[in-house]
């Protein structure tokens, strides 16, 4: 494996509490329900499409995101899942090329990335704001491959995530989908979306690709 690309909330950083506490202030203030079984329901990467699918009014969709914002505010809970920056230097000290593919805006991963420490470690960055399609669309894994310069050979890279939409845009680009399960994706929900295989944490999988990979 040349690359290998990481989604980051849910996959590389603790944030989805942060993200369901900041959604259901929303949905408190436009008195619509909410609950972990709603959000699953409901979950796409496009933050506008998930707001109308919740039921926020079209022409009220800013007024939600300034107070999703707000709540949400710098994300200093967010925290890097165990083990994720150590599995992050083994692949890198083993040369394999690195990054980041989130529908995450610039604005909110970048400074997470920096107070987390794993922005050293996540030099190609693909962010929410950086295209106007999200995932499962293959455009933002596909940015990040001509990044790598992997565009003519997609099977020489994978993808990590934790949700389905995370598994259908990796398949599409012809990378290698991982799953990695989470609230939003069960391990059978990630293999019917394409998962080749399936781990509870990156750490986990990292030890058992470098474990098992062919010399070069």
């Amino acid at each position: 494996m040349d690359a290998i690309l990481f989604d980051w909330d849910g996959t590389l950083v603790d944030s989805l509490g942060a993200f369901h506490r900041a959604n259901a202030r929303v949905m408190d203030a436009f008195g619509l329900p909410f609950d972990e079984v709603v959000y699953r329901r409901h979950y796409v990467p496009d933050w506008r499409l998930m707001y109308l699918r919740l039921g926020i009014p079209g022409d009220r969709l800013d007024e939600a995101n300034e107070l999703w914002h707000a709540t949400f505010a710098s994300g200093t809970d967010v925290v890097a899942f165990e083990g994720a920056e150590a599995a992050l230097r083994a692949l890198r000290d083993d040369g394999v090329l690195l990054g980041v593919v989130t529908a995450g805006d610039r604005s909110i991963v970048l400074p997470q990335m920096e107070r987390t420490g794993l922005a050293e470690l996540l030099p190609v960055r693909v962010f929410g704001d950086d295209l106007d399609v999200h995932k499962p669309d293959p455009a933002p894994l596909r940015l990040a491959l001509r990044m790598v310069r992997l565009e003519e050979r997609p099977d020489a890279a994978a993808y990590l995530g934790d949700a389905p939409t995370d598994m259908l845009m990796a398949a599409a680009a012809g990378s290698h989908p991982i799953g990695i399960t989470s609230v939003l994706g069960d391990p059978d929900e990630l293999r019917a979306a394409g998962a080749e295989e399936v781990a509870p944490s990156v750490a986990s999988w990292v030890a058992t690709h470098l474990a098992t990979r062919q010399p070069s």
